[in-house]
């Protein structure tokens, strides 16, 4: 039984070994008390392909996503937002998933790696005319219809040259905000009613959108399959899902509609001591609710995971540059990367773990702060983290639970070039994206 913010109750010990929960997959510790991943030795990868460098447990991301498919069934779409290249996107096809695409870019992307478009769902609270035009030209497999504004949009561009002529109407569905607020960051709260997305339930928005989507449906202009909600990011508590489920079903169920997405949002452990549900518990909680509260077994419930993929499969390996200590005050461990390649401590003060790959299961008694090497004092990669007693200038260290919206969030402030990606399986290492250099910093200057 988890609390709502994931720490379980009466854990006080955060001088001990990472816990192997927040390692990915294929993660042993060998006979000299290195970590591997993958069957590689993490110290050699960094040393190999240099730091910071994101290094992927690719078993890790293809159990996860079959584990979505095997919970919520067909249709359940990766949310590309968490991290996505080529390699990701061509994975998650693979693996059974639709993708979740929300912008241009990633529409993109996914197209790029070969996945259908039918197998693609696009979110998005602003998107562009010429992002619909995209969408629909390709012929997008689901658009989330999030305001009165997009369907003016839709509209027109179905009514014009956008779509071929004959071509069926899209399928859609209208993103409901049921005025369900969960318990986690506010900059990731979307769940609520006051929120830039979708159609808000207890204002009468949703009831207005919809009554005009069933109006353009009766008229072959689009297809309105069903009603989307998402409650927000790194949510570790089920009942919420669940909440949400009793709201929209008085709302839902009379419309006869075949599809209920309830959005992503589970969250992960990122700290010893965390705990959150599994994906089976999360998609059984949800067809409970859908039982207890009258819809249909015949409507597919589905969901669109990212976190919850890709979070823990992932660890970013920085080489440490400085160690100062300030008397009276903390010791302050400074690596290669930062703010640039991880933001989330900055953005919501998330808190991670840091360890030596090369002791991983060692004790770590002295108290850290690792910082990155960016112009701001707020570059913090880990507030409150702790080392070995021995840990060095040189040494390589880790930080758990970075494959979501780490590089997917990178960003190359004070000019520092984004790493390079790895994907790791059964003892091979194949770079997905390549690390940036210099002249990738001055490619767009004219």
């Amino acid at each position: 039984m988890t609390t709502e913010l994931g720490r379980q109750p009466g854990y006080d010990d955060p001088t001990g070994a990472v816990a192997t929960a927040l390692l990915p997959q294929t993660a042993e510790i060998d006979p000299a008390g290195r970590l591997r991943v993958g069957g590689l030795d993490l110290v050699e990868l960094a040393e190999e392909f240099g730091t910071p460098l994101f290094v992927y447990d690719e078993d890790h991301l293809r159990s996860r996503c079959r584990q979505a498919v095997a919970a919520w069934g067909d249709g359940v779409a990766y949310a590309t937002k968490a991290f996505l290249c080529k390699a990701m996107a061509r994975l998650a096809y693979e693996e059974g998933m639709c993708l979740d695409v929300s912008t241009q870019g990633e529409l993109h992307v996914a197209r790029s790696a070969g996945v259908p478009a039918h197998r693609l769902v696009l979110h998005g609270n602003n998107k562009s005319e010429v992002e619909l035009e995209d969408a629909l030209a390709a012929g997008i497999g689901r658009i989330v219809i999030d305001s009165f504004d997009e369907i003016d949009r839709i509209v027109a561009l179905v009514t014009s040259s956008a779509t071929a002529p004959g071509s069926a109407p899209p399928k859609v569905l209208a993103r409901v905000t049921p005025g369900v607020e969960v318990h986690t960051h506010e900059f990731v709260q979307t769940g609520q009613d006051d929120s830039k997305f979708g159609f808000g339930l207890g204002s009468g928005a949703a009831a207005r959108a919809v009554d005009r989507l069933m109006a353009l449906h009766s008229r072959g202009i689009v297809e309105l399959v069903g009603i989307h909600a998402h409650l927000g990011s790194q949510v570790f508590a089920l009942a919420p899902f669940a909440q949400a489920v009793d709201v929209l079903a008085g709302f839902f169920a009379p419309l006869g509609l075949p599809e209920l997405v309830v959005g992503g949002g589970l969250g992960v452990a990122y700290v010893n001591g965390e705990e959150a549900p599994s994906m089976d518990e999360w998609a059984a909680s949800v067809r409970q609710a859908c039982t207890r509260s009258g819809i249909p077994s015949s409507v597919r419930v589905t969901a669109e995971p990212g976190r919850a993929i890709v979070a823990a499969a992932a660890l970013t390996l920085y080489r440490v540059g400085t160690v100062k200590d300030v008397p009276g005050y903390r010791t302050y461990v400074s690596v290669d990367g930062g703010m640039s390649d991880n933001p989330r401590p900055v953005l919501y003060g998330s808190g991670y773990e840091a360890f030596v790959p090369r002791e991983a299961g060692a004790e770590r008694p002295k108290a850290v702060r690792v910082v990155g090497k960016h112009c701001e004092s707020g570059d913090v990669v880990v507030s409150e983290g702790f080392v070995p007693d021995d840990l060095a200038v040189g040494d390589i260290l880790a930080t758990p639970v970075t494959g979501a919206y780490g590089h997917s969030m990178a960003s190359n402030y004070n000019k520092v070039p984004r790493p390079a990606v790895l994907f790791v399986s059964e003892g091979r290492a194949r770079v997905v994206v390549r690390r940036e250099t210099l002249d990738d910093l001055v490619r767009f200057d004219l």
